[in-house]
């Protein structure tokens, strides 16, 4: 295990991958009595170093948001050690984890607390619904689970998933004493105003992209759109473009700025052209 902090150490899981970079970040917070963030998914290797790293400290294993790589290992890990769950439960959009199951879903701002640390529950949606950062409050470190990844933009998966959620809860979190943020994938990072505020400006600058793809296509559907809107990115990531070029559209829908068309094809709204001034 990696200590990062006085209160924080690191385990990651051997998952890594394209999109889940280097693994898979489980955190233990705490001395004494300790919060698992994240256990990851369902790899024997992973969750048994958790347990010896562990032993019988551990009070909590908190979920920042039930997809495969997150939260598996939850409900193995709550079965041997008696910790308490908790996360948020969604329902089935597809990608989720439907092996995480807790009594009552977190709520924003909810405390957990030992005489050690304290940890505040926030809720991010975005990438998907049931997303939550945590923030521990004795240090100013914030577990962003896919809120926010190290060297990459995290995928925005509609229909839970929603572009303007996301960007709202990037600013929101602005508002929050954050020191440095852990997130569920890639190393620490410091300046955490300056990575909010670049998250920000490059989802809005995407949306300025949608908007001139739809000027210069026309009415086109997402397959048209997405090698103009997402010229740079490399074949096997596309996909994952897809999901986040249709939650810019919804998004947009919302703000008048695009309709949908039959077939599946968008086209520029009228709050588009009233805004330009055309």
């Amino acid at each position: 295990m990696k200590q990062l902090s006085p209160l924080v150490g690191r385990l990651t899981a051997p998952n890594g991958n394209l999109m889940t970079g280097p693994g898979t970040n489980s955190y233990l917070v705490g001395r004494e009595r300790l919060a698992l963030i994240d256990p990851g998914p369902l790899i024997d290797d992973h969750i048994e170093q958790l347990l010896v790293a562990c032993g019988e400290r551990l009070h909590w294993i908190l979920v920042t948001h039930t997809h495969p790589d997150h939260s598996p290992a939850a409900s193995i890990l709550a079965e041997r050690t008696g910790a308490r769950l908790l996360g948020c439960v969604m329902e089935d959009d597809g990608h989720q984890d439907r092996s995480f199951q807790v009594k009552e879903n977190l709520s924003h701002g909810q405390l957990l607390a030992t005489p050690e640390f304290t940890l505040e529950a926030i809720h991010t949606p975005g990438h998907v619904a049931n997303q939550f950062c945590f923030l521990l409050r004795e240090e100013g470190m914030l577990f962003s689970g896919d809120h926010i990844m190290q060297g990459s933009s995290v995928v925005i998966i509609p229909p839970s998933g929603d572009m303007a959620d996301y960007i709202h809860a990037t600013e929101t979190l602005m508002d929050y004493p954050i020191q440095v943020i852990a997130p569920g994938h890639g190393e620490l990072l410091d300046r955490p105003r300056q990575v909010l505020q670049q998250i920000v400006a490059h989802r809005l600058e995407r949306e300025q992209r949608v908007l001139g793809a739809l000027i210069r296509l026309g009415e086109s559907g997402l397959d048209r759109l997405l090698p103009e809107v997402y010229s740079e990115i490399i074949p096997e990531l596309l996909p994952m473009a897809r999901l986040s070029l249709w939650a810019h559209l919804l998004k947009l829908e919302k703000e008048g700025r695009a309709c949908k068309r039959i077939a599946s094809h968008w086209a520029l709204g009228e709050e588009h052209w009233v805004l330009s001034g055309r």
